[in-house]
């Protein structure tokens, strides 16, 4: 585990979790890890089973869905560019160049408190 507001690995808070839930709610899609919540508020996309996926297209929030109970097991991250997950041979991508992002903020990181629970207490993090 890392301290809050660790600016060196931020991600390293995933790696080895489990995708919890994929929340889908009015301007942003969440990433939940039973405890930490990764936040996209870019459009995210990605590949799952060999199937590119872009939201909010048709069929995109089934195939997001399928993230559930899968493990992360490498991140990749270019402020500039990207937030990428790896599950094996799936990817969960937020873009976060400045075309795409639509705002200041494209992710948001929230890590746990000391009980487990999600809070910025357990460090937050902006891209």
């Amino acid at each position: 585990m890392n301290g809050a507001n660790d600016p060196d690995d931020p991600l390293r808070l995933l790696r080895g979790s489990e995708v919890s839930a994929v929340s889908f709610v009015r301007d942003h899609v969440e990433l939940h890890f039973d405890g930490p919540v990764l936040r996209s508020l870019s459009d995210p996309v990605g590949v799952y089973g060999g199937r590119a996926w872009r939201f909010p297209a048709p069929g995109s929030p089934d195939l997001m869905r399928s993230y559930i109970g899968e493990t992360v097991d490498g991140c990749e991250l270019d402020p500039e560019r990207m937030l990428a997950l790896h599950f094996g041979e799936h990817r969960f991508v937020i873009p976060l160049d400045d075309e795409t992002s639509g705002g200041p903020e494209s992710a948001h990181l929230i890590g746990v408190d000391d009980h487990g629970r999600t809070s910025v207490l357990g460090g937050m993090w902006i891209w």
